[in-house]
C-alpha cells in the first residue's frame, strides 16, 4: 500500500497538481473536544481535509500551545500535538491553520469542565451483576430511527442477521426492568456507527469511532441513557473494539498511510486472515510467523486489522477510549478480542486509562478454555499495569466447566466433578474474585439450550452464577429461557426480547403471555440477583467447596457476619446431606433459611430435592 501512495504522489508532482493544489478547510477534527484538568497534559488532534498537511497550526491561547505536528504519507491528514497546561480553565480557544505565516482557516476547539469526581469514579467489581444486551435486539423505543438517510442498511426484522430496530431509547425505557431483576450494571454490545452494507446490527465493525450509530440514537442520547441508568443504580460498561474496524470506516476511503492497517493492502490476497493461534503471544517456542499471523491477521475481509504499532493509530485509539469514558460517564470497559491486539499497545492503552481513572475497571476477552492463558492477562491486586494485563478477564474456562458440569452425565470424570475441578484451577489466577463469570453471551449458544432445555439445570446454573466468586454477567433473554441451536448461530442467539416491539404477543417486561416455565425462570433469576445485591458475603466472602458426593455439589461463601451454603443435586432422588461431612464450613450453625422460599431447615436434617438447588443462609 505504501508503494501506491508513493506512485500517486510522484504522479501528482510530475503533473504539477501538488504544487498548485490549495488546502481546504478541515472536514474532521478528532477528538471533537476535550477536557481541562486531565492527568495527561498532551493531546493529539487528527485534522482531515484536502492537502491540510501543508498548513501550520497556531493557537490563540497562552495555556494551550502547539508542541509540533506529525505528517503521514497522505497529505490530507495533519496530526497536531498540543500541550494543555495543568491549570488551564475550561473554555474555547481558536486554532489557526497558516500557510507562509498567513492564516488560511480557523477552527474553534473546546476544553470542557470535568464532572466532579470523574477521575475517582468506581469501576464495576464483585459487588455488581452485569446484564449484557445486544441493543438491536432488546427494544425498539424509537421506530423513526430504524432507517436513516446516511446509513446503508435498513431494518429487516424477518432476517436473523438483519437490523431489527432496537435502540438506546428502547434500553432506556426498560431500565426499571433491569434494575428490578437485581442487576447493577449494563453492558451493551458496541453502539458506535457501523455503516456496513450487511450485518451491521452487532456493532463490532466501527465506521466512525466518535459517533453513536444513528439507528441506535445520538451521542447525547447515549450520555442521557448512562445518566438515567446511574439514577437507578446501574453503571454502564462500554464495549470497545481495539483490534479492527469496519471496511466502511471513513478512513478506508482515504487511508492516512500504507502502515495504518496490518497487511500489504486492502484487497483480497494483500492481507492474511488471522490464524487464531492465541497462545503465540505467550508461547516461549512460538515462531515469529505464527505470532504475526495471530496478531496481524484480519478476522474477515470486512474487518480490517489496525496496526497498533503505528504510534498515531495507538494514540488515536487511546484518546478515543478516554473520550467516551469522560463524555458518557462510563463505569467500565469490556475490551473485545483483547489478546489479538499488539501487546505493547495494550500496555500503553491500559496504563493511560488507569492513570486518568485509578479506580476504573476493564474486563478483557480471551476466549480460551485454558486458565493459564487467561491468568497471563490478569493483574495482581494492587499491581501497576504491566504487559497490558487487566484487573478483570472473562472467565471462559469456568463458563465451559459450568455448562459441561451440569449437562454431562455423572461419572468419576464427568458431570459435577468438571465444575469442581474447574474452580480448583483458581490457584493460577492473581485475583479470581475479579474474573467475570457467565453462562452465556452474544457469541455462545444459549444457556438453556446447552442444558438440554432442562429448567432444573437452568436453576442450578443461575444459582451458581449468582453466588460464585467473581463478577456475574447475565445475557439478556436467558431469564426467559431463550433457545438457540447448540452450534453457533448468531442471529438466533441474539433474538428479539419479547415485548420490545409494538405488536409483540408476548411481553417479557410485564410477564404477559409467558409460559409457566418462563415465569418460573424469570422469578427465580430476579429473586437470586436481588438477594445478591445486598449480601457482601457473596461480593467478597471466602469460598470453600467440597468434592461432589452422590451427584451433589456443595460449596459455602462466608465471612465474619454470615455463612451461605449452596447445594445442587443432579440426582433423580432427594439427597440427605451428611451434616458432619460439612462441619468444617457449617461450624456451630444450627438452622438454614432458603433465600428463595424463606423456608427454614435444621442443619442436621437437610434434604436437597432431586434435580434441585438450594441457596441457604446459615444461623
Amino acid at each position: 500500500m505504501r508503494q501506491l501512495y508513493l506512485l500517486a504522489l510522484t504522479f501528482a508532482c510530475l503533473s504539477g497538481i501538488a504544487t498548485t493544489a490549495s488546502a481546504s478547510e478541515p472536514e474532521r477534527v478528532e477528538p471533537p473536544f476535550w477536557w481541562a484538568g486531565m492527568a495527561e497534559q498532551s493531546l493529539q488532534l487528527l485534522v482531515y481535509g484536502r492537502d491540510i498537511s501543508r498548513l501550520q497550526p497556531e493557537t490563540d491561547s497562552a495555556d494551550v500551545t502547539v508542541l509540533g505536528t506529525e505528517k503521514v504519507e497522505n497529505p490530507n491528514y495533519l496530526f497536531i500535538n498540543l500541550n494543555i497546561a495543568a491549570d488551564t480553565d475550561p473554555g474555547t480557544f481558536t486554532i489557526a491553520l497558516k500557510e507562509r505565516g498567513k492564516a488560511r482557516f480557523h477552527f474553534s476547539y473546546t476544553l470542557r469542565p470535568r464532572n466532579p469526581g470523574s477521575a475517582s469514579r468506581r469501576g464495576f467489581d464483585s459487588r455488581d451483576a452485569i446484564y449484557l444486551i445486544t441493543p438491536d435486539r432488546f427494544a425498539n423505543g424509537k421506530p423513526e430511527n430504524d432507517s436513516t438517510a446516511d446509513t446503508l442498511e435498513g431494518p429487516n426484522r424477518q432476517h436473523p442477521g438483519g437490523r431489527h430496530g432496537g435502540d438506546i431509547a428502547g434500553m432506556q425505557q426498560h431500565l426499571d426492568y433491569i434494575a428490578d431483576m437485581g442487576f447493577t450494571a449494563i453492558w451493551p454490545n458496541p453502539l458506535v456507527e457501523n455503516n456496513q452494507p450487511t450485518y451491521s446490527y452487532h456493532g463490532y465493525s466501527a465506521t466512525d469511532h466518535y459517533r453513536i450509530d444513528p439507528r441506535f440514537g445520538s451521542n447525547e442520547e447515549f450520555r442521557n441513557f448512562v445518566a438515567a441508568a446511574g439514577a437507578r443504580g446501574l453503571g454502564v460498561i462500554q464495549d470497545v473494539v481495539l483490534n479492527h474496524i469496519g471496511s466502511g470506516h471513513w478512513w478506508m476511503e482515504d487511508l492516512p498511510d500504507g502502515d495504518w492497517l496490518n497487511g500489504k493492502g486492502i484487497k483480497k490476497g494483500e492481507f492474511e486472515i488471522t490464524n487464531h493461534s492465541r497462545f503465540t503471544p505467550v508461547d516461549p517456542y512460538a515462531s515469529e510467523v505464527d505470532r504475526r499471523g495471530f496478531l496481524d491477521g484480519w478476522f474477515v475481509d470486512s474487518m480490517p486489522d489496525v496496526n497498533q504499532r503505528h504510534p498515531l493509530v495507538a494514540n488515536y485509539l487511546i484518546q478515543n477510549t478516554l473520550w467516551w469514558i469522560e463524555y458518557a460517564g462510563l463505569s467500565g470497559i469490556r475490551a473485545d478480542t483483547y489478546a489479538y491486539s499488539d501487546p505493547a499497545f495494550l500496555q500503553q492503552w491500559a496504563s493511560r486509562i488507569h492513570r486518568e481513572y485509578p479506580n476504573f475497571n476493564i474486563v478483557g476477552e480471551e476466549w480460551t478454555r485454558s486458565p493459564a492463558l487467561v491468568s497471563h492477562w490478569q493483574l495482581e491486586e494492587g499491581e501497576a499495569v504491566t504487559g497490558g494485563r487487566l484487573k478483570s478477564m472473562m472467565d471462559f474456562p469456568l463458563h465451559y466447566a459450568l455448562r459441561e458440569g451440569l449437562a454431562d452425565s455423572e461419572s468419576w470424570n464427568s458431570g459435577l466433578i468438571t465444575l469442581y475441578e474447574g474452580l480448583a484451577h483458581d490457584f493460577k489466577y492473581p485475583n479470581p474474585d475479579r474474573l467475570v463469570i457467565f453462562g452465556g453471551n452474544h457469541d455462545t449458544s444459549r444457556l438453556y439450550s446447552q442444558l438440554d432445555k432442562d429448567l432444573d439445570l437452568y436453576r442450578m446454573a443461575v444459582a451458581y452464577i449468582a453466588t460464585m466468586r467473581g463478577i456475574p454477567q447475565f445475557f439478556y433473554g436467558d431469564e426467559l429461557l431463550f433457545e438457540s441451536p447448540k452450534h453457533r448461530d448468531d442471529g438466533i442467539v441474539r433474538s428479539d426480547f419479547p415485548g420490545g416491539w409494538q405488536g409483540d404477543k408476548t411481553n417479557g417486561f410485564t410477564g404477559s403471555g409467558l409460559s409457566e416455565a418462563q415465569r418460573q425462570a424469570q422469578s427465580f433469576t430476579r429473586a437470586l440477583f436481588t438477594w445478591r445485591k445486598d449480601n457482601p458475603v457473596i461480593h467478597s466472602g471466602a469460598l470453600m467447596h467440597f468434592a461432589p458426593l452422590n451427584d451433589t455439589y456443595v460449596y459455602f461463601r462466608y465471612n465474619d457476619d454470615k455463612t451461605v451454603m449452596v447445594a445442587m443435586n443432579k440426582g433423580q432422588e432427594p439427597f440427605s446431606l451428611p451434616a458432619g461431612h460439612f462441619s468444617e464450613a457449617v461450624k456451630d450453625k444450627k438452622s438454614a433459611t432458603d433465600v428463595i422460599s424463606g423456608e427454614q431447615h435444621a442443619i442436621d436434617n437437610l434434604v436437597i430435592p432431586a434435580r434441585g438447588v438450594m441457596v441457604l443462609e446459615l444461623k
